[in-house]
């Protein structure tokens, strides 16, 4: 997902019917550039101080198998699904609560129009939002992309939401339905709770989208297409994803 659109579903998903979605392999090796481990420190209730690194609540073995068996799939396809859209690391977080993530100008563009923002009267007081991201203003292209959502959202917060990718797995944030979600804001909230939450979010995701029978079936094409937009082929989104796979499964 050169601009990408869901982890997913593709402008036609976005607006109720499943098909595939345009997304940039380049803005998702962006996100997981930037993704460095945090050095901060926090204090636990025991009084204990800790890396920030450590306070997140990391996905365990035994949640990938339990998922993975709930899901009838394999532990290592879903470790392949991470490893693409999150990297080798497989973390789904840049700092404790907040999840790793891509703001998409074309997608907050097009939900600004879908709902009713103009944002021509933000491009002066809201230059943040309608800059690429400033790493070395910020710290880091992560820190930049939380500014810049953070600044989105005070133009509308529903808006800002639907045009981002959230978590290891990168859904669009338009998919918050389809995530089994009450509302955009428990989207969200999950999202930035913990790798499990997002594993969660991810597994509706993937059953309420129809994409679960290719997973199960290892049919990584159609699955591609689905999660990765029409044009998952010329990106070798399918390719990677079942060498990663069988790299897993070792």
């Amino acid at each position: 997902m050169k601009k990408k659109i869901l982890t997913g579903l593709t402008a036609t998903l976005l607006f109720g019917t499943i098909a595939a979605s345009p997304a940039s392999c380049k803005t998702r090796r962006s996100a997981r550039r930037a993704a460095p481990a945090a050095v901060d420190t926090v204090k636990t209730q025991a009084g204990k101080s800790e890396t920030v690194a450590d306070a997140i609540a990391r996905l365990t073995d035994d949640d990938y198998r339990e998922v993975a068996a709930r899901l009838g799939i394999e532990v290592a396809t879903i470790k392949a699904v991470v490893e693409i859209e999150a990297g080798a690391a497989h973390e789904g977080f840049f700092r404790q609560g907040m999840p790793i993530i891509n703001f998409d100008m074309s997608m907050f563009r097009k939900f600004a129009g879908k709902n009713g923002i103009n944002l021509s009267k933000y491009y002066k007081s809201h230059a943040i939002v309608f800059s690429r991201p400033n790493a070395a203003r910020h710290g880091s292209t992560q820190a930049a992309q939380h500014a810049r959502l953070k600044a989105a959202r005070t133009i509308h917060n529903e808006t800002a939401i639907q045009g981002c990718f959230w978590g290891m797995f990168q859904i669009g944030g338009f998919n918050w339905r389809r995530c089994g979600c009450a509302s955009i804001d428990e989207f969200v909230e999950k999202m930035s709770h913990s790798e499990r939450t997002q594993l969660e979010l991810f597994a509706e995701f993937v059953t309420n989208s129809g994409m679960l029978p290719h997973l199960q079936k290892k049919n990584w094409s159609a699955f591609a297409r689905m999660y990765n937009g029409a044009s998952y082929a010329s990106r070798g989104y399918h390719t990677r994803l079942a060498n990663s796979y069988a790299r897993h499964k070792r």
